[in-house]
């Protein structure tokens, strides 16, 4: 099947849906933290993700694991999604989660990096390079306030949330480069939740206590968002995108989601008004994904043909 070079209206309108669960996300995982341990939040998040889709995998008749080499890298992928969250819930306990938006979304650079050595009809042109230099500076100007307090008091939470924009971005290209044509995006999430959970809930009883300090009925609902509408229904979602359109484009769209967590956690749940820097932000965000979708035009005329990949 040959690979899209831009996308459709209809993945676009998906994935801002998904910038906009994202967006929020955050934010409620920093109310939940006030009852509950990070780690312990993400272990939880994993588990009840993974029990639902396991029920669905079941439903569908669907093979768990088709062969013995996709458990190796159920493993692997179970792991590095693991290891991210675990930064992702543990940073946020030392630095601002508007520092860490900026920090994760680096992952579409990482991604692309990668995707340009290690996947095949995925390489990074001029006008993608250009669109993510430009997404990304809309990205700094909505956060150039607090960018320049940088501190030794936020510098581990700031590593980690770098660590864990790492992470994501080699996860993704991990899971496209090993598993896509092997399995399907259902089995995926389920490797990456399944074996991320007794690892995350390991290292939260050893060094989280208590694990839990009080559930409120917010605590409830930031646990609900968290475990189904985020690990279990738009992760599904995202990872069918994964299997079908190349990963620099999906990851160009997710810089809409701190864009979209400043508003959401700001102006919705903290009652922050919305500053000017934030539609400065969404312009420079839009261009940039215009220039990433854009399709360079080819000249046939006077030159002799050649294979698209040479």
């Amino acid at each position: 099947m040959e690979t899209p070079s831009q996308l459709r209206w209809q993945p676009v309108v998906i994935l801002l849906g998904l910038s906009l669960i994202w967006g929020a996300n955050m934010a409620l995982i920093k109310i939940g933290s006030r009852e509950m341990g990070a780690l312990f939040m993400a272990g939880t998040r994993s588990l009840v993700a993974g029990l639902c889709l396991l029920v669905w995998i079941k439903c569908k008749g669907v093979r768990l694991f088709p062969s013995r080499i996709i458990v190796l890298h159920g493993l692997v992928v179970g792991l590095m999604f693991g290891g991210e969250f675990a930064l992702v819930y543990v940073a946020l306990e030392y630095t601002l989660a508007s520092r860490m938006y900026v920090l994760v979304y680096t992952a579409p650079f990482f991604a692309a990096l990668g995707a340009h050595f290690f996947l095949q009809g995925d390489r990074i042109n001029p006008w993608k390079a250009g669109g993510l230099v430009v997404a990304f500076a809309g990205v700094l100007a909505l956060f150039a306030g607090d960018l320049g307090s940088l501190s030794l008091q936020t510098l581990p939470g700031d590593l980690m949330g770098l660590s864990a924009g790492a992470l994501w971005g080699a996860t993704t290209v991990y899971l496209k480069r090993y598993l896509v044509h092997r399995c399907l995006p259902l089995q995926t999430l389920f490797y990456q939740v399944f074996f991320s959970a007794p690892f995350l809930l390991a290292l939260s009883l050893a060094f989280e206590s208590p694990m839990i300090s009080g559930f409120s009925l917010v605590s409830a609902f930031s646990l609900f968002f968290q475990c189904i509408l985020v690990a279990f229904l738009s992760y599904l979602v995202w990872f069918e995108m994964i299997h079908r359109y190349p990963v620099s484009l999906l990851h160009a769209f997710s810089f809409f989601t701190p864009v979209f967590g400043v508003f959401l956690s700001g102006a919705l749940i903290l009652g922050e008004p919305i500053q000017l820097r934030l539609l400065v932000a969404l312009g420079f965000v839009s261009i940039g994904l215009v220039l990433v979708n854009r399709i360079p035009k080819v000249r046939l005329e006077n030159k002799p043909w050649k294979r698209p990949d040479a």
